[in-house]
């Protein structure tokens, strides 16, 4: 291809995201997160859009960025000392072409609107990745757990499902947990559902493992990461076995990301929360990891007292860890937590390969840095889809009434996130052999719900 023929069709593809971008925008002013999320879509599809041109011609990705339905509602509890408390909840129904809605609830104060439209968006492309039957959506309140008593809790769960129960069903919007929603908020909402509907289904998946949960959806999401990380090291001969890791957050998806690569071989050196990381060189093995669990699941604690437990690691407060030396970054803790700056020092330090466990963890600089120096990086809408992914096995064994074992799910686990991995390569492989995960990603996520949209009309 000419220089000329080159630069005109960069010209028509940057003018193709500039005026879908402007149209967004001008649609939800302020909403940066959300226009973060879709701006990443729209950068991977506009060359492919531009030779398709059925799919720009019917408005798809327009369609698929405007939600289906947005609920917002009240939710008014009691507090400990008998005072009325008031949040909002909300319920983003973004796209249901391929399934009844499928996605988290965040728990958290930082929780708006922008954000889970964020979440929802990208939830229909990781859901579509999956290859089982989801559509994609989220929603939550800007409610946070921390520092509620169980009663609080309780109370405030079954206010919010008061609402939410008119909106959701096994066949219509299946919620699991994210930020702030585990197993003990999945439960007192899954119990004023089954009052208030008097019916016992599969309509809230991350339930207890005896009322109607899936052997292994807490590992899921973390495990998923670490899956995906080695089929990507197998793309350069190369695996996850002898590797130094550096991994933030030390909620569920960060604890077992960590379990999982300790398993593959590699060593963890870092872990982190709000207030800072600890670094471990010696590595945080099985027996430290439990401590952390213990600290994080139950004594809700923070991740400083590691160091008081294990005093050769040190704690950096207000820090993040990806200064540290490291093979392998997983990113496991929230939105734009990874910054530009950041990237550069991961790749200055001889990083090789991030996957990331949380959602839209690495900012658009930090992208940017990661491809432009080749590097191999997958997105969330891949690499974290296994916590999705296992949801769906939920969903299959409640319709069911039956129950896989641990080792059946985790291969059936395993098998999704290789079959991902092959798809993204498929639609992301460059001339010159590097992977554009995130170009592979987005392609074969747009794609199937771009066909089921298409053959079910203008709805």
């Amino acid at each position: 291809m000419s220089n000329e023929v080159e630069l005109c069709v960069g010209n028509k593809v940057e003018l193709f995201i500039e005026g879908f971008m402007t149209n967004l925008i001008a649609k939800n002013p302020h909403e940066i997160e959300f226009h973060q999320a879709v701006r990443e879509v729209v950068e991977s599809l506009a060359p492919f859009l531009l030779k398709n041109p059925v799919y720009t011609k019917l408005k798809i990705l327009e369609r698929m960025a405007e939600p289906e339905r947005v609920i917002l509602f009240r939710v008014p509890w009691l507090n400990d000392k008998g005072e009325v408390e008031i949040n909002k909840g909300y319920r983003v129904q973004m796209n249901s072409a391929i399934g009844p809605y499928k996605g988290g609830l965040r728990f958290h104060s930082s929780v708006n609107l922008s954000i889970l439209k964020f979440l929802a968006f990208e939830q229909v492309l990781k859901n579509s990745l999956t290859t089982l039957p989801m559509g994609g959506g989220k929603g939550g309140s800007d409610f946070n757990p921390k520092g509620k008593s169980d009663n609080e809790v309780m109370r405030f769960c079954q206010s919010f499902m008061t609402e939410l129960q008119r909106h959701i069903g096994p066949d219509t919007d299946v919620p699991a947990g994210d930020i702030g929603v585990g197993g003990r908020e999945i439960g007192y909402m899954f119990g004023q559902y089954k009052r208030l509907r008097n019916e016992f289904t599969g309509t809230l998946t991350g339930k207890g493992s005896n009322w109607g949960g899936s052997p292994l959806r807490p590992e899921a999401t973390g495990y998923g990461t670490a899956y995906f990380a080695q089929e990507m090291l197998k793309t350069i001969s190369d695996s996850i076995a002898g590797k130094t890791v550096a991994i933030s957050g030390s909620g569920n998806v960060a604890q077992y990301a960590v379990e999982k690569v300790t398993q593959l071989g590699g060593k963890v050196v870092t872990m982190s929360d709000s207030n800072g990381f600890i670094y471990d060189a010696d590595g945080i093995t099985i027996e430290k990891l439990a401590f952390v669990m213990e600290l994080k699941n139950v004594m809700r604690g923070r991740i400083a007292e590691y160091v008081e437990e294990y005093p050769d690691a040190k704690y950096y407060e207000d820090e993040r860890p990806w200064g540290v030396k490291c093979d392998i970054a997983l990113p496991c803790a929230t939105q734009n937590e990874l910054n530009g700056e950041d990237a550069k020092k991961l790749v200055s330090n001889g990083c090789i390969c991030v996957a990331e466990g949380a959602n839209m963890p690495s900012t658009p600089k930090a992208i940017n840095v990661f491809l432009k120096n080749k590097i191999l990086y997958a997105p969330g809408k891949a690499a974290n889809a296994g916590g999705v992914a296992t949801s769906g096995l939920e969903m299959t064994q409640n319709s069911m009434r039956i129950k896989w074992t641990s080792e059946e799910v985790d291969n059936k686990l395993h098998s999704i996130m290789i079959n991902i991995h092959k798809a993204c390569v498929k639609n992301g492989k460059q001339p010159d052999g590097y992977v554009n995960y995130v170009d592979g990603a987005n392609i074969s996520g747009f794609l199937k719900v771009a066909s089921a949209m298409r053959d079910q009309g203008l709805v």
